[in-house]
């Protein structure tokens, strides 16, 4: 299985793409995976959680991989992280104003 995963900026590390990328259920989980060598970023395996992805870097765990898409410098592209949502936003009161 393969799936593009959006990013806000230019690069992430990747302890923290391997969550969002849901190829590691948590931290400790990413940590593992890449002290046992099972993470390889293009190819090559990466023993490092501090190890910079930039824009098409395809990260693979087993036989998922993931591409990171940078959504550029200022992360004006469309980009939403349901986390850091407004819970109380309202898109129908908004849409015909």
């Amino acid at each position: 299985m393969h799936i593009e995963v959006p990013i806000a900026g230019e690069s992430i590390k990747l302890g923290q793409f391997l969550k969002l990328a849901n190829l590691a259920e948590s931290g400790g989980h990413a940590k593992e995976l890449i002290a046992e060598g099972e993470v390889q970023v293009d190819g090559e395996v990466v023993s490092s959680r501090g190890f910079s992805l930039g824009d098409g870097a395809r990260v693979t765990v087993g036989d998922t991989s993931a591409t990171v898409v940078c959504s550029g410098e200022d992360g004006e592209d469309d980009y939403f992280d349901e986390r850091t949502a407004n819970d109380d936003f309202d898109p129908e009161k908004w849409r015909n104003m």
